[in-house]
């Protein structure tokens, strides 16, 4: 059966030490012999953040999850989560809003789609980001196998952010094992009379980082995916250069100067998108002429 899924473009395989076995997932405990991913696999090696939370959130809770995926998404993070209903749904359609890198792992075999009213966003995932799961293929899913594919949703991200939860929310496993797995843990307030907050406060209360804006996040993982940038950088720096020529580099560099400018008014200013921005930001970023601030903001780098 491998076999013949094999024969399809863009299904792979990877076993746990393969060059291609996602760094970070290698490294915690109880780590997957092997991977089925559809889609690109070089979106494994990016800097990651998951994105969690309840099936059922408020209207607010959604639109937090899709504006954080959209906005981390367009500062270069790959936004992971469950393809749950709800706000896992909302952090992966962000994430694809932007343009941006977004993977979904699945607690089940990935030739399977659950639930069935995320067909259509499976298979878009899977044409512009990925679609992973540990489990054999037909694998058909059950209750107990959820818990068990959250510590991948954790495992392949710098930090783990939890929108909304309640109190016995499955989500406060997957921050759990973010904790035990040496990752950064988020959560956004919210009111003490909605009892989808009362995961978070609960979280904030153990020491989750509180957070009121991507930003926040973007500030506190920068210093941490240096080293993921930079691996991931070189796998795709040939593609970007040829979409992006020296012209774009020069108006880009116009509008970058020693007062910090964030990725959306360089975009603004520039003319350019914020995903183009985002990327060329990280490559002058490794080439030593920006550095990235609290905050998302950038500027050129004092000699």
């Amino acid at each position: 059966m491998d076999n013949d899924w094999l024969q399809d473009a863009g299904n792979h395989i990877i076993v746990n030490g393969d060059e291609d076995f996602p760094e970070l997932l290698g490294q915690i405990a109880r780590a997957p012999e092997r991977l089925y991913v559809k889609g690109n696999i070089e979106y494994l090696h990016m800097p990651a953040l998951a994105i969690v939370g309840s099936r059922n959130p408020t209207e607010a809770g959604r639109r937090n999850a899709f504006e954080f995926a959209r906005h981390l998404g367009g500062a270069g993070f790959c936004i992971v989560s469950g393809l749950a209903e709800g706000i896992d749904t909302a952090a992966h359609r962000g994430a694809l809003d932007a343009g941006a890198a977004t993977i979904a792992v699945l607690g089940h075999g990935i030739d399977r789609v659950y639930p069935a009213s995320n067909r259509d966003l499976a298979h878009e995932i899977a044409a512009h980001g990925a679609l992973v799961s540990e489990f054999p293929l037909g694998t058909h899913p059950e209750r107990s196998l959820f818990p068990q594919r959250n510590r991948l949703i954790s495992g392949l991200s710098l930090g783990t952010l939890v929108v909304e939860a309640a109190r016995r929310s499955g989500s406060l496993i997957t921050a759990r094992l973010a904790g035990e797995q040496g990752r950064e843990v988020f959560a956004i307030p919210g009111s003490i009379h909605n009892a989808l907050s009362r995961g978070c406060h609960k979280l904030i209360r153990q020491g989750a980082k509180l957070v009121e804006t991507a930003d926040d996040i973007v500030a506190e993982l920068a210093p941490l995916s240096s080293h993921l940038l930079q691996t991931s950088l070189e796998s795709t720096t040939n593609q970007q250069a040829q979409e992006l020529d020296d012209g774009d580099y020069r108006q880009l560099r116009k509008f970058i100067g020693f007062d910090p400018i964030s990725i959306d008014e360089l975009a603004a200013n520039s003319g350019l998108t914020i995903d183009q921005v985002s990327s060329m930001l990280l490559i002058l970023e490794l080439e030593g002429e920006v550095e990235s601030l609290s905050g998302g903001r950038y500027s050129l780098l004092g000699r």
